[in-house]
């Protein structure tokens, strides 16, 4: 077991395709340009406010422009997407560039852009936050408890959520017991029938849903509900967040790890879900044409805010007509940190949120073959008897009890694997937790895991200290399908820091997967023995637990495109968080997770005062937060 030299030298092959680039560099200017006149793809046309207030002349002026460059109304009518009518006025639709440079031209378009795609960021969290739920009326009561009561828990709020869609069998969208009056008659949405979704799919939790597809491929579709249901899991993740009904027992796969009561933070709001995210490659994938018609439906739907779990290249300028509507738009930061200007949605209009941890750990035991014990957990934790605080990197030797053992190795990590099974179980060799090899690579991707014999062994891999293409968070999720394939028992992942957006869905049900700090995997490798185990995870909750910080994930201001405005405006809990996903409850973490908090105190402020502008409310939210140095 040890490091392997890796030489990086130009193959014959690299040279072939630097032969390739420079014959296309000599190839003439029209054998390059006639494809752009004959090939369509997708563009978005921005005409800014719209000029009727009856939906149906707005779409005709829509058609009129286009036929003015394809040449005929029934050139247009085929090419259209979609028609934004209700909040501001525009359109997709299928052009060549030289048709997209010619309606640049005209009079009252704003921008033609080609369309972009957007990708999403994944309950202990209201407590922490101090909106406990459920208790009798207290003078210990703190102030968000007190506004989660005086907003009747965010009763009839109508909260629009564009995401990938819904779950609706889940008990976090159960309406029965729970005294729900007639849907609210502002509510103007409807309830889109399709797949595997029918009318008694939506109650009075969930109002209304609609679903936005025409700009993904027939192939991109075929793992797709085409329906408001959800494939993907993470829009019923954040919807449950927002205003999900509350839910006992409730637990990450049902296994007892974070268990409690899963709620939303506005358990009593209604839910109008917009599906324009789909399950693209093992992620949901959101083009800016059927964001676009989401927002516009949700708009004139009549929905008091709007939240976006999204990111990418790109702002979304046209969700300025929501606000002015007096709508709400909370939009996530982005998982791209902690590289500064890494933000997304910076608009100056909008709630730009960022990921914080919060007072919850998920610590577990590595047990070396020397009998040295390595307590691996989130390194936000507060050190009895320690001499120097714990950093992304340092490791910090101390005495301290859990599970009633003493004169352990502390380390910086967390464990990403959680499992159901007690730690009792059996220790054969089909035993998640059983006694395995260890084999060291400096990479763990498909190729070097599959070079060696990793059947039956515990891999633990190096992450590079540098920048590469792939960030920590894919690297592991690389490495954990590797270690799949190749039969292996379990991940020891280094990384530079070990509070990153974790990727427990990889590993769960699959192997045990623990990410450690560097002078963890020292302290491995100059163990006398070569084998290991991994303890399953258990939950600590509490003061000890140094929180709340912000996410290494998170990405950090100011914005590139608009340096000028500060941002984010708040943080809130986003890492790992248990919310629904199909018919059970998982751990996720990301900013997409911290949006739908925020999100949920909008509906709370929205509630206790209707009469509130969005920017009033945002207000309220940024000048009210409390600093918190940790």
């Amino acid at each position: 077991m040890g490091w392997r030299p890796h030489v990086v030298s130009v193959s014959s092959s690299a040279l072939l395709v630097l032969l390739q680039l420079l014959v296309l560099l000599m190839l003439p200017a029209d054998a390059s340009s006639s494809s752009q006149t004959t090939t369509t793809t997708i563009y978005v046309v921005y005409m800014g406010e719209k000029k009727h207030d009856d939906p149906s002349l707005v779409v005709a002026s829509h058609h009129a422009t286009l036929a003015s460059v394809l040449g005929s109304k029934d050139e247009a009518l085929s090419s259209i997407v979609y028609s934004y009518k209700h909040g501001f006025s525009g359109f997709a639709a299928k052009l060549t560039q030289p048709q997209a440079e010619e309606l640049k031209k005209y009079p009252g378009v704003v921008s033609v852009k080609p369309n972009t795609y957007h990708h999403v960021h994944t309950t202990r969290s209201w407590d922490f936050l101090g909106m406990s739920y459920g208790q009798q009326q207290s003078s210990s009561w703190s102030s968000s408890s007190r506004l989660l009561r005086k907003a009747k828990y965010g009763e009839d709020v109508i909260v629009g959520v564009i995401d990938s869609g819904i779950w609706p069998e889940s008990r976090s969208f159960d309406d029965s017991g729970y005294g729900y009056g007639p849907v609210p008659k502002r509510w103007k949405g409807v309830c889109q029938t399709g797949q595997a979704f029918n009318a008694s799919n939506c109650n009075r939790k969930v109002i209304g849903a609609r679903w936005y597809a025409a700009d993904v491929s027939e192939e991109d579709l075929k793992n797709e509900y085409r329906s408001p249901r959800d494939a993907n899991g993470h829009g019923t993740h954040t919807a449950s967040t927002i205003a999900g009904s509350p839910v006992r027992n409730a637990s990450h796969h049902g296994g007892g790890l974070a268990a409690g009561i899963a709620r939303g933070g506005a358990p009593r709001a209604r839910l109008a879900i917009y599906k324009a995210c789909h399950a693209v490659g093992g992620s949901a994938s959101c083009g800016d044409a059927s964001i676009l018609a989401a927002l516009d439906a949700a708009i004139g739907d009549g929905v008091d805010l709007v939240s976006l779990s999204l990111g990418g290249l790109g702002e979304i300028y046209q969700s300025l007509h929501a606000v002015a509507a007096g709508i709400t738009v909370v939009l996530a930061a982005g998982n791209d940190g902690p590289v500064e200007q890494s933000l997304n949605n910076a608009l100056p209009w909008g709630i730009t949120v960022a990921a914080a941890t919060m007072d919850r750990t998920f610590p577990t035991v590595v047990t070396l073959g020397d009998g040295e014990k390595l307590v691996v957990r989130t390194p936000r934790l507060l050190m009895n008897h320690c001499h120097s605080p714990l950093f992304h990197t340092t490791l910090v030797r101390c005495r301290y009890r859990w599970d009633g053992t003493e004169h352990y190795n502390r380390r910086s990590g967390q464990s990403l694997y959680y499992h159901n099974r007690s730690a009792a179980a059996s220790t054969s060799d089909d035993d998640d937790f059983a006694w395995r090899h260890l084999i060291l690579f400096p990479s763990c991707d498909e190729k070097n895991l599959g070079s060696e014999n990793i059947t039956g062994k515990i891999v633990i891999c190096r992450a590079p200290v540098f920048w590469s293409d792939y960030p920590p968070p894919r690297q592991l999720s690389r490495a954990s399908r590797a270690a799949i394939a190749g039969g292996a028992k379990g991940i020891i992942f280094e990384q530079y820091s070990t509070n990153s957006l974790d990727t427990q869905v990889v590993c769960q049900g699959h192997l045990p997967c623990v990410v450690v700090d560097r002078e963890s995997i020292f302290t491995i490798q100059s163990s006398d023995s070569n084998v290991a185990k991994i303890s399953p995870a258990a939950t600590m909750v509490g003061s000890q637990v140094a929180s709340p910080r912000i996410a290494t994930f998170s990405s950090r201001g100011p914005s590139a495109e608009f340096p000028s405005v500060l941002k984010p405006d708040i943080a809130a809990p986003g890492v790992s968080i248990l919310a629904a996903m199909r018919d059970s409850y998982v751990l996720l973490s990301g900013t997409s997770m911290a949006c739908p908090h925020v999100s949920a105190v909008v509906a709370l402020l929205k509630s206790v005062h209707p009469d509130w502008s969005p920017a009033m409310i945002k207000s309220a939210i940024v000048t009210t937060g409390k600093p918190q140095i940790n």
